[in-house]
């Protein structure tokens, strides 16, 4: 006869049958006195545990893992100072969306409060950046926190949710019990678009003379790809991708604009500010991409679409508000406008292909002798191709990268975008790897960023994650000084690394176990990014020695109109109006 007695479980045991039960694969994490408990069933589960180096490079690891495959990423930490290494991972998560589930011990229920040794109120800490947190302290209750917090993350908008369990609830038994269903009051994301508002953005689409569509990160988390490339041939409008939409549309495509804000392309800007229809697809009016926001595209009526209510209307007013799943939004739009009657709008497009051919970006080899840190990022994508992936830290690499990688294949462009985290670059590569395994992962850091959190190649050595790193060293923290040089009269106060003193970065490399090369030639960036394709078994770290006041250009300074956009210190484009 079947066994039906209750299982009685341990809330560590309990922990780990829960993370068994949504699926999770791979947690990153490491243990101490807090969260201990959880170690000892994990050390026979099928869930594997990746083993960092630091939290923070656990909580980006589970960020990295979750953009590439779509699931939940998990990272895992004690109380205390674990706790709180993962807040800068978790704020970064929340700021861009990413679904992750961070797991952390806490103190025993009794002691919390009293200032017990490591003990810290990790859910009162990161209550603004998470979009919900639990702090359990009965045994019975972690089955439903964790089924709970999965189900939070990946649904609504996508985001971080904390999971903070006391210790003796850890060491307590109870009999377990799945939740067949969750009970979330108040939690209730709309995923269906009202059809009234489909209806009337449909009928301003076919009235605009100069539509853009404003493709935002959302259509990435919604994976809503299909949906607009459809879109984009029914209607033939010219599309912009903003940093987190990199490669949601292809940029070989004659449509793609580019990516438009700061540090946007001249075709990308010029197609918001001439605008008189912005159709904002999962895009949030982020103020990197609107400049100063009362001269942000002046003429334009405004579809806004997202998944989010609180960001519609939050920073521009929209003309027709959609709340829903930007896959359903874009597919329901779809279907409305293929028998509708479209404009032709390729007098538009073309006056905006013209902007993009006139100021399209073509690097040189070198400056002054030195290589181009954009010749050996572009190098870097013509090499590894669409198909790899791309993790980029955070300054001016980071924005080089967004405008010269090949950006053809969705969630195949990682980085920091809300938050502008530095270091993010190497444990998020590290986790996009274990999520793509036996892909092409490579990161593209600067040698300020890459020297806040390299020690995970330490755990990617060990744990044969054959990440490659390209560290484009221009001794220098590259975006402070690009704004010291504008706007504080070239007074470079404390943005000199003096990298080409310490510390020598293949040096470094083969220290933790990763193969580490140089180039500081052009006959040199070829070789070294050929030799590091080559190698899979181990990561790789590749130095490029490059120019250090090399700027990114074109640059909309801070507190400007997007209509001030600069393509040289002192150059402004040729908008050439008697064309639209």
């Amino acid at each position: 006869m079947p066994d039906d007695s209750p299982t009685v479980l341990t809330g560590a045991q309990a922990l780990v049958e829960s993370l068994e039960r949504v699926g999770v694969e791979v947690v990153f994490g490491i243990p101490g006195g807090a969260i201990l408990p959880a170690y000892d069933p994990l050390y026979d589960s099928k869930v594997r545990h990746i083993l960092v180096r630091h939290e923070q490079g656990a909580g980006h690891a589970a960020q990295g893992y979750a953009m590439v495959t779509g699931k939940v990423g998990v990272c895992m930490a004690t109380s205390g100072p674990g706790a709180t290494n993962l807040v800068t991972a978790i704020a970064d998560a929340y700021m861009d969306s990413v679904p992750i589930v961070a797991i952390t011990g806490q103190v025993a229920s009794k002691s919390i409060g009293t200032d017990a040794f490591q003990e810290a109120d990790i859910r009162g800490i990161t209550f603004p950046i998470t979009k919900h947190s639990f702090l359990v302290t009965d045994v019975a209750d972690i089955p439903h926190a964790v089924a709970a917090a999965f189900h939070i993350a990946a649904t609504g908008r996508p985001g971080p949710v904390l999971v903070d369990i006391a210790k003796d609830a850890l060491s307590a038994s109870t009999e377990f019990v799945w939740p067949d269903e969750l009970d979330l009051p108040g939690y209730h994301p709309v995923s269906k678009p009202h059809s009234k508002q489909l209806r009337e953005a449909a009928r301003l689409i076919t009235e605009a003379k100069r539509p853009v569509l404003y493709v935002g990160g959302g259509v990435v988390k919604a994976r809503a790809f299909d949906g607009l490339a459809e879109l984009v041939r029914i209607t033939r409008i010219p599309v912009v991708t903003t940093l987190m939409a990199r490669g949601a549309f292809p940029d070989s495509d004659e449509l793609n604009m580019g990516m438009p804000g700061m540090h946007g392309s001249v075709a990308a800007v010029g197609a918001l500010q001439r605008s008189d229809l912005l159709i904002t697809l999962g895009a949030r009016f982020d103020d990197r991409v609107t400049g100063r926001l009362d001269s942000f595209a002046p003429d334009a009526k405004v579809i806004h679409a997202d998944i989010d209510p609180a960001e519609i209307s939050k920073n521009r007013v929209a003309d027709v508000p959609i709340v829903g799943d930007l896959a359903e939004v874009i597919a329901e739009l779809n279907s409305l406008l293929r028998n509708a009657d479209i404009p032709d709008y390729s007098e538009w497009a073309h006056y905006l292909s013209g902007l993009r051919a006139k100021y399209v970006l073509e690097p040189e080899p070198l400056q002054e002798e030195l290589l181009s840190p954009e010749y050996v990022i572009k190098r870097i994508g013509e090499i590894a191709g669409p198909e790899a992936t791309f993790v980029a830290g955070v300054g001016q690499h980071q924005m080089w990268a967004a405008h010269l990688l090949p950006h053809e294949r969705p969630t195949r462009w990682l980085n920091s975008g809300g938050a502008g985290t530095m270091g993010y670059c190497v444990p998020a590569a590290m986790g996009a790897q274990v999520g793509r395994p036996g892909e092409v992962v490579w990161g593209i850091d600067g040698d300020g960023c890459f020297q806040m959190t390299n020690q995970e190649l330490v755990t990617c050595a060990l744990e044969g994650i054959p990440i490659k790193i390209a560290v484009i060293n221009n001794r220098s923290l590259g975006m402070v000084r690009q704004w010291q040089t504008l706007f504080y009269g070239e007074r470079y106060s404390n943005t000199n690394l003096k990298t080409h003193l310490v510390p020598d970065f293949p040096k470094l490399a083969e220290a933790m176990g990763a193969v580490g090369l140089r180039a500081t030639s052009v006959e040199d960036v070829d070789r070294v990014i050929n030799e590091a394709m080559a190698i899979n078994d181990r990561p790789v770290v590749v130095e490029f020695v490059v120019h250090k006041d090399a700027m990114v250009w074109p640059m909309v300074a801070a507190g400007t109109s997007n209509d001030d956009i600069k393509i040289a210190r002192d150059l402004a484009p040729d908008w050439d109006e008697e064309a639209l």
